[in-house]
C-alpha cells in the first residue's frame, strides 16, 4: 500500500498518510488518459464560430451580366464564393464539439493520473488548509513551506473562499475542489497538493 508524508501548512511532518492501492497505485493506461483528455479539451470549445454561406450573404439577386457575348466568364451572382464580399465555401456553423467517453474510462483515467503523481513524487498531502484572510502572500507562504514548484494544482474537498481568492493572483497556481478537477488539469500540473479530506473523497468515489 503506497503512503506519503502528511504535512501541515508550515511544511512540517505531522504523520504518514496511507493511500488506497486501488486509487493511487494502479497500472498506467495511456489510452484511457488520452481519450479522456481529448474529450475534456473538446468540451472547452464554445463551438460558436459562424460564417455566412452564399445563401446567407445579402445582395446578388440579379445576374451581373448576360450569359454570352461579353468575353468574360459567366457569372450568376456577385455573392458567389469567388467574388469579394461573397459567401464562404463550407462555412463553419455553431455546433457542439463534445466527445462521449464512458464514465468507467474517465474514472480509470483519474486513477491513472493520481497514481502517476504519486509515483513521480509530485504529490503533497496536507492535513488541512485554512487561511485567516484572502491575502495572496499567506497562500504563497504555504506553497513555499511545502516546497511546491512548477505548475501547482491545489485541491480541497469543499470550496474555500479565502483560498480561492488568495490563489487568483498566483500565475502558476490553480485552486480546485476535488469534485471539479479534470484529468487534463491533473496531468498538466507539475505538483499536486491535496488536503487529507480530499484524498478521502477520491478513495471513496474512485474505489
Amino acid at each position: 500500500m503506497p503512503s506519503v508524508v502528511l504535512l501541515n501548512q508550515l511544511g512540517k511532518q505531522v504523520g504518514e498518510l496511507s493511500l488506497s492501492e486501488n486509487v493511487f497505485n494502479v497500472e498506467e493506461h495511456q489510452q484511457a488518459v488520452f481519450d479522456t483528455i481529448v474529450a475534456e479539451r473538446a468540451a472547452m470549445r464554445q463551438g460558436t464560430q459562424k460564417a455566412k454561406t452564399r445563401s446567407e450573404v445579402s445582395g446578388g439577386g440579379r445576374k451581373p451580366w448576360r450569359q454570352k457575348g461579353t468575353g468574360r466568364a459567366r457569372q450568376g451572382s456577385i455573392r458567389s464564393p469567388q467574388w469579394r464580399g461573397g459567401g464562404v465555401v463550407f462555412a463553419p456553423t455553431p455546433r457542439s464539439h463534445a466527445i462521449k467517453v464512458n464514465k468507467k474510462v474517465v474514472r480509470l483515467a483519474m486513477r491513472c493520473a493520481l497514481s502517476e503523481k504519486v509515483r513521480e513524487n509530485s504529490f503533497i498531502a496536507l492535513n488541512e488548509l485554512s487561511l485567516e484572510n484572502f491575502k495572496t502572500k499567506n497562500l504563497v507562504e504555504v506553497l513555499l513551506n511545502v516546497k511546491a514548484s512548477g505548475k501547482v494544482l491545489l485541491i480541497t474537498k469543499e470550496p474555500n473562499d479565502n483560498v480561492e481568492l488568495a490563489g487568483r493572483n498566483v500565475p502558476y497556481l490553480l485552486v480546485e475542489t476535488a469534485s471539479h478537477v479534470s484529468v487534463y488539469q491533473m496531468m498538466n500540473a507539475s505538483c499536486v497538493i491535496m488536503t487529507q479530506d480530499a484524498v478521502a473523497y477520491y478513495e471513496e468515489v474512485l474505489k
